[in-house]
């Protein structure tokens, strides 16, 4: 029996990609849990599997072996429906680039997921107002991606990741393409929401100040092993 603790459960995972000799084994047995609540920072060198990761977490990949658990469910072999289905109200992803759609205002980018759940244009609107207004852009809702700043953009994608409640965030990145200064607002704002929305939170980082500031770091190691591929930082 799972943890009702525990958001995410990872054993023996593996995951690579490509065939015969040109196969990349990425994840090799990995062993990984996630308190619910919990802010956690995922570290290593480029190459490693922090990404790889994410995605097997997101239900954007599905691991080639071992098991996956979500809120104490196994969803390791849940139909395409259902996957789709779970990211959708459990999941919210941001990543370095923020993929807003350069033809719909910062209002039309954060209700977007909500029109695609079915939500009328009127209350879906309404919710993305509120999140742009939490994440200070209130006045810049009518605005184009173009004619924001990269920072901007970014929390304009925070916003759009949380509009549909989800209990899970997940970031890759979520700093990579801004300066110290816009980094640091970012990153303090995802933690604010973090305890707002009583989300739990997996941050792939490059960035040594941000990963120090989550409640539990852990690093990727090249290695084969259950032992050696997760280390506590």
């Amino acid at each position: 029996m799972s943890d009702a603790a525990t958001m995410v459960r990872m054993r023996g995972v593996v995951k690579g990609y490509g065939d015969g000799a040109t196969r990349v084994e990425v994840l090799r047995g990995l062993d990984l849990d996630v308190r619910a609540g919990e802010l956690l920072a995922v570290v290593g060198p480029s190459g490693v599997g922090k990404s790889t990761l994410l995605h097997v977490v997101g239900l954007l990949d599905r691991p080639e072996a071992g098991t996956l658990e979500l809120e104490g469910a196994r969803v390791t072999d849940a139909s395409v429906n259902d996957r789709a289905s779970l990211r959708n109200r459990l999941i919210g992803f941001v990543f370095q680039h923020h993929h807003l759609l350069d033809e719909l205002t910062a209002l039309d980018n954060v209700a977007l997921p909500l029109r695609i759940a079915g939500w009328s244009s009127r209350r879906a609107r309404q919710r993305a107002a509120e999140l742009l207004d939490r994440v200070g852009l209130s006045e810049r809702r009518d605005h184009f991606p173009d004619q924001l700043s990269g920072g901007e953009q970014q929390r304009v994608a925070v916003a759009r990741a949380l509009s549909m409640r989800p209990r899970l965030l997940l970031a890759d990145e979520p700093t990579g393409n801004l300066d110290t200064a816009n980094s640091r607002l970012l990153f303090e704002l995802v933690r604010e929401l973090h305890l707002l929305e009583g989300l739990t939170s997996i941050i792939v980082t490059h960035n040594e100040e941000m990963a120090r500031r989550c409640d539990r770091v852990v690093g990727l190691v090249p290695g084969g092993g259950r032992t050696d591929h997760v280390r506590e930082v």
